[in-house]
């Protein structure tokens, strides 16, 4: 199992403590698979600076979206929400 260090701005890492978080979409620059670790720092975009505040996770269901076909291009413009 690894351990990964991940950045999490303010409004999401309040909702991850408070547990209404449950799930991440992160670009796919990293590994990371069921069982790892996830050390989740708060970072303040606007100081640009870590605020010192972090939870640690497990990741339990971690899906790969590259290949995966999801909805039809027609049906995803049909109901996109602007």
């Amino acid at each position: 199992m690894a351990v990964i260090h991940k950045k999490v701005w303010p409004e999401y890492f309040e909702e991850i403590l408070a547990g209404r978080k449950k799930f991440e979409l992160r670009l796919a620059d990293f590994e990371v698979s069921e069982g790892d670790t996830l050390i989740l720092k708060e970072w303040n975009p606007e100081s640009g600076a870590y605020t010192g505040r972090k939870t640690e996770v497990t990741a339990t269901y971690v899906i790969k979206t590259k290949d995966q076909p999801f909805w039809p291009q027609e049906d995803a413009d049909k109901y996109r929400v602007l």
